[in-house]
């Protein structure tokens, strides 16, 4: 192993010193563990099992004192910080509620400054708690997808640590990772796989226990990735969770390992480069990736030469062995053989003809075209770069489809003849990474950060019926990208119109930005299309419920969404909670003594500033 001891423990990491937050002393099960795969980040602690229901006491895990409290209808939903001695933090997320001081404290807070969402630093002495003492209640606020609490570990970095390595007996585990799938992708214009150029999946077959397989060996060529689908369960559970440490070895030899642990909170974002992003999003299904691409600054990664890739040359062979691990040392295996063979040109052709077509796709900076053809003879391809014709020749051809590649680092194509037909590409320019970079053009302009890519971005673009395409939902971001667009039809109204990305299906996301003149800025972490719509309606507003002790409203709007909320009882400001799963708003009165009595109005505003005034006598 490349990492003498992945779970060598600190002396502030002694089993022991963390008591378990829910039920301590008793087995208890996880919905979600360390460094799992989500959409867009690391899962970044562990997410324990409360019974499926809500209000469970929420023990200190040690000393500390709560340095922040933030309450969110969003992400983690009602959370505290309790800071230890040995400069560790445990964090709490998804509350009910609050210890009944604490939440004293937010109350009063929340009324000064007349806010729902709040983060709070309250003083170093204000909320000190002995290990044990109960510090809240469980809940399902926030992001939460069901009754859970969030449990996590940080350093004083802001390092996400496995909380599972402090030895907690609660969480029983003999059970090791199951292998699903690993892949193997091209990563050079003349790397082959099985002689084709691409990525191909090949399925793990159980052969014992904790031992796997492929059924064939697979035949190879040039620099590779290695990727693998895998999951793990702890004792008595069937939810799947997440592998903690991945070596691979060739020929016996260490040559590439990662362990998820101290990842940096800021860096969350980066799983995106950690798997193979396209195929999560299109399939659903998370790769990660046995090898670093240029971009990928995580901290998790001991690697040879080539960061992990594979290079395979003709006539050797290469045993490759992978170890999975979870948090709890079990280990399972894969073993399979890569034997390097030359690529050959495969005139291969279909017994019927076949229907003339041309297809293209980008695998990072080579361009594919398939060219399927009823000739006996490959035809070759006519490249136009900047009027200049290049004939390109095919690489290989499978069934009367030909392949051509070509290094779009040579150049960007305008357009492509092929059979006497013509047809255009959308490349507008290569975006490096890692800079202040500019483009624009008749359609659009977009401005990229040091930060927004996290490798050279191939632009495409096109501007047809209302809608700019960015390249596709499938490209990641890790920092955001500023995009003005240019309507060809100048928008009327203004003041209740916004940028709109269409993501998956029939998806859709408002994002506000600036109008200047005719031309719309705004920010975004998403490729894809785009068009601007008008958000027409006011927000909806529903009284579910009023009493002297509670009302409670049911609230929505049709696209921009809900930006701001106020209530008043006879001109005083009145907190309102608010729930987005549930597209609730409750109250809760500073003074519990006195009952919600007289006139109370209600301001409701989307997005673009339209305004819903509810009002009710009580």
């Amino acid at each position: 192993m490349l990492f003498s001891d992945a779970f060598a423990q600190n002396p502030e990491e002694a089993e022991g010193y963390f008591l378990f937050p829910i039920h301590p002393g008793r087995q208890n099960f996880l919905s979600g563990s360390m460094g799992e795969i989500r959409p867009n980040h690391f899962h970044g602690g562990i997410d324990i099992k409360t019974d499926q229901v809500t209000g469970l006491p929420v023990y200190a895990a040690a000393d500390g004192y709560i340095s922040k409290i933030e309450v969110s209808s969003y992400g983690y939903g009602y959370m505290l910080y309790l800071t230890h001695p040995n400069g560790l933090t445990t964090t709490y997320g998804h509350l009910e509620s609050f210890a009944p001081a604490i939440a004293q404290y937010v109350l009063e807070m929340q009324y000064a400054k007349q806010a729902f969402d709040v983060k709070l630093t309250p003083a170093k002495d204000q909320f000190v708690f002995k290990r044990g003492d109960i510090i809240a209640k469980s809940g399902n606020t926030g992001g939460s997808a069901g009754p859970h609490l969030h449990f996590e570990v940080r350093d004083a970095k802001n390092n996400l640590q496995n909380p599972l390595k402090y030895g907690f007996t609660e969480i029983q585990d003999n059970v090791a990772p199951e292998v699903v799938s690993v892949a193997l992708k091209t990563m050079s214009i003349e790397s082959r796989i099985n002689q084709l150029f691409g990525r191909q999946v090949f399925q793990a077959i159980k052969t014992g226990s904790n031992a796997f397989i492929l059924k064939d060996t697979i035949r190879a060529n040039g620099l590779l990735g290695l990727e693998f689908n895998a999951f793990d369960r702890y004792t008595g559970a069937w939810n799947k969770n997440g592998v903690q440490q991945v070596d691979v070895l060739i020929g016996g030899k260490p040559h590439y390992t990662h362990l998820i642990d101290n990842v940096p909170f800021d860096y969350q974002r980066m799983v995106s480069w950690h798997v193979n992003y396209e195929v999560l999003k299109l399939t659903g299904k998370d790769f990660q990736k046995c090898y670093i691409d240029d971009g990928n600054t995580l901290p998790l990664y001991n690697t040879g030469p080539h960061k992990g890739k594979l290079k395979i040359n003709p006539g050797a062979t290469y045993p490759v062995t992978m170890q999975f691990q979870d948090s709890y040392h079990n280990t399972s295996t894969l073993q399979f053989v890569i034997q390097g063979e030359k690529p050959i040109v495969n005139h291969t052709f279909a017994a019927t003809g076949k229907k003339k077509q041309i297809s293209y796709e980008v695998a990072e900076a080579i361009l594919k075209i398939s060219a399927a053809d009823t000739g006996s003879t490959p035809k070759n391809i006519n490249l136009f770069i900047r009027n200049k014709r290049y004939d390109l020749i095919p690489s290989y051809t499978v069934q009367s489809t030909a392949v051509y590649l070509y290094d779009l680092r040579g150049g960007l194509p305008d357009s492509m003849v092929f059979n006497g037909s013509a047809r255009k590409f959308n490349f507008r320019q290569a975006i490096p990474n890692n800079t202040d970079y500019s483009y624009a053009d008749n359609h659009l302009a977009l401005q990229f950060y040091p930060f927004t890519l996290f490798d050279t971005l191939y632009l495409r673009s096109n501007y047809e019926n209302g809608v700019w395409t960015l390249n596709d939902v499938t490209t990641p971001l890790f920092q955001p990208l500023k995009v003005t667009i240019k309507p060809e039809v100048p928008v009327t109204d203004k003041t209740t119109a916004g940028a709109v990305w269409l993501g998956w299906g029939k998806s859709r996301a408002f994002i506000n930005g600036v109008w200047k003149d005719d031309q719309f800025t705004f920010t975004t972490r998403n490729l894809g299309k785009y068009t601007i719509m008008n958000d027409t309606k006011p927000p909806i507003v529903r009284l579910l419920s009023k009493s002297a002790a509670l009302v409670r409203f049911k609230v929505g709007d049709d696209l921009s969404g809900l930006a701001s909320y106020r209530a008043e009882i006879n001109g005083q400001f009145l907190l309102l909670k608010y729930e987005h799963k549930a597209a609730l708003l409750y109250s809760e009165k500073l003074d519990k003594s006195v009952p919600l009595k007289g006139d109370l109005t209600l301001w409701v505003k989307d997005a673009v500033g339209h305004e819903t005034i509810f009002r009710t006598k009580i």
